[in-house]
């Protein structure tokens, strides 16, 4: 069983900056690409940030050069470093993983339980 836990949600005031964190944890023989996604009221979930196992980052455009992605892969810990926050940054922020949970099995794809981000004055 794996279990992806984030942290770090928070209300802040726009300007403001906030850091995620998502820790992986149960039975990992491997993790590949890590990232964060973000769903809005009304709107449909979508990619913010990746992170491959070799270091390779990409951003949504909206949030380039305010968002930094980076993993400690000795703690199979994904961060998201959010600056410059913006009201439209207001969402349920998820964890998301690609990884093998021994040597015998393919890769899956899992889920953390989002934690809230509110932009707002």
């Amino acid at each position: 069983q794996v279990q992806l836990v984030e942290s770090g949600g928070d209300s802040v005031q726009p300007g403001g900056s906030l850091r995620l964190s998502c820790a992986a944890s149960g039975s990992i023989f491997t993790i590949y690409a890590m990232g964060w996604y973000r769903q809005a009221p009304g709107q449909q979930r979508e990619l913010v940030a990746g992170i491959t196992s070799s270091g390779s980052t990409n951003y949504a455009k909206s949030v380039q050069g305010r968002f930094t992605i980076s993993r400690d892969s000795a703690k199979n810990t994904v961060y998201l470093q959010m600056n410059s926050l913006k009201p439209e940054d207001t969402a349920v922020y998820y964890c998301n993983a690609g990884l093998q949970s021994s040597r015998w099995t393919g890769v899956d794809e899992y889920w953390g339980q989002g934690t809230q981000v509110t932009v707002s004055s």
